[in-house]
């Protein structure tokens, strides 16, 4: 076991790989293309505080999260608040917190109710995902909760989320999405987590623990290609120089590293070519006014350009925010539609003409301003059997692992779920990690038996 270890990628999964990884004695650089480390977690000024990219919020189960928090000194800020999540259905918005909710909601029969409570108790409660990999999730859907349950809320979700790749999405991927929030609920109720002040704290707070750790922070730092000779990656070179020696753990999508490979391992570069990735783009809206009380609305709806509106001032209040209420609107792409080619202006204009839909007495004018953030590799494409996909994390070239995102899956990603790739990484690398507590989560599943 190698005392160097060089890092590429400063998104959590690596900054947290990092800090492991030093805490334990290593010798570590962490490398980063971009101006900023944060990946996914980066925020952006509003008022006196900051607000994510990507909306994001925290279960009561996400014991990895509350770990290092604790490590840095962050466990207060971390509150958990009630929520209500509703649905909009055939032009209207619906409650969808509880069973009383789910009777209500009149575009489901009593039967089909009934359908998808026992289905959906069974999938989040009962279910093994690793006996439903081949399985497609509408399919199952269509066959055990029915085709009025179908087409009234799984299909348009899934479309919505996954567009042309609906269809093959395993029940595996539904298991664990369905565990994580079902983990979340006590007799239907259901609290989600925000760190006061924004992820930035956390970043902030984990950045300056790593710089007194030792751990060198190199950032506009972009990997051009790797040195490998004999099988073994003896190091790479990048736009500040080259950097040899250790061990290398990559924590980029697997889009990025398998170009770097091409001429070195074509099997293995090939493997990871097969692994595709989503784009997500939120619009974030500063408004005079809130939409609505409820939280999370999910869109099952077709014909939207979004698939949720997340009034994140239903979690947090709006005195953090200078009185200003806060709304993202979210979706996924796929990088072949054409929703893929449009610009910040062209976005916001179809998000925001679609949102008076949704809200008829909204208008435009109660909008101050709006942020648009796209990004390219927001998810995996989980397609079925997508196991056989996830790579290893001691890869076939010595001295190189991989830990990103595909190894969340069954689960969903989430700041959690990094850490818990990143321990289980470090696991692999030789470091002891036993004092890392483990939540319910499917993520770490994969990859890391090596």
């Amino acid at each position: 076991m190698s005392e160097k270890l060089t890092i590429v990628g400063g998104g959590i999964t690596g900054l947290v790989a990092g800090y492991i990884a030093a805490k334990s004695g290593k010798k570590v650089k962490i490398i980063e293309k971009g101006a900023d480390f944060g990946g996914l977690l980066k925020t952006f000024p509003i008022g006196n505080t900051r607000l994510e990219y990507y909306y994001h919020h925290f279960f009561t189960h996400d014991v990895e999260l509350k770990w290092l928090l604790s490590e840095l000194g962050l466990e207060e800020w971390l509150q958990f608040y009630d929520t209500r999540m509703g649905v909009f259905k055939n032009g209207k918005i619906y409650d969808f917190n509880t069973p009383i909710d789910l009777l209500k909601f009149t575009p489901l029969s009593f039967w089909g109710k009934l359908k998808f409570g026992i289905t959906s108790l069974f999938l989040g409660k009962i279910a093994r995902w690793e006996n439903y990999e081949n399985v497609s999730s509408l399919d199952w859907f269509y066959r055990w909760a029915g085709e009025n349950v179908t087409n009234a809320l799984w299909k348009p979700l899934l479309d919505i989320k996954f567009g042309p790749f609906a269809k093959s999405v395993p029940l595996a991927w539904m298991v664990g999405r369905l565990r994580q929030r079902m983990s979340s609920r006590n007799n239907g109720d259901e609290k989600l987590g925000y760190l006061t002040g924004s992820l930035q704290k956390l970043l902030d707070e984990l950045l300056k623990e790593l710089g007194r750790l030792g751990v060198e922070l190199i950032q506009n730092c972009e990997v051009k290609s790797l040195i490998i000779e004999k099988n073994t990656l003896l190091g790479f070179e990048t736009d500040k120089g080259k950097f040899f020696g250790g061990e290398f753990l990559f924590t980029i999508p697997t889009v990025y590293l398998s170009k770097l490979l091409d001429a070195h391992n074509q099997l293995f570069q090939e493997s990871l070519s097969k692994i595709k990735y989503f784009g997500a783009v939120c619009v974030v809206l500063e408004l005079t006014e809130k939409l609505s009380e409820i939280y999370w609305l999910n869109i099952a709806d077709p014909g939207f350009p979004f698939g949720g509106v997340i009034e994140h001032t239903n979690l947090i209040s709006e005195k953090f925010y200078g009185g200003r209420h806060i709304a993202y609107l979210s979706r996924y792409f796929s990088h072949d539609e054409e929703f893929a080619e449009l610009n910040d202006v062209q976005i916001e204009e179809l998000m925001i003409g679609n949102l008076m839909k949704v809200y008829p007495d909204f208008n435009v004018e109660k909008i101050k301003k709006a942020h648009i953030f796209k990004t390219y590799t927001a998810a995996t494409v989980c397609d079925l059997n997508f196991s056989q996909k996830v790579p290893d994390c001691k890869t076939p070239i010595f001295n190189l692992y991989l830990a990103n995102m595909c190894h969340v899956y069954p689960d969903e990603r989430s700041v959690n779920n990094s850490i818990r790739v990143a321990a289980e990484s470090c696991k692999v690398l030789g470091i002891d990690t036993s004092s890392i507590p483990k939540n319910v989560s499917l993520a770490g599943k994969l990859g890391f038996n090596s």
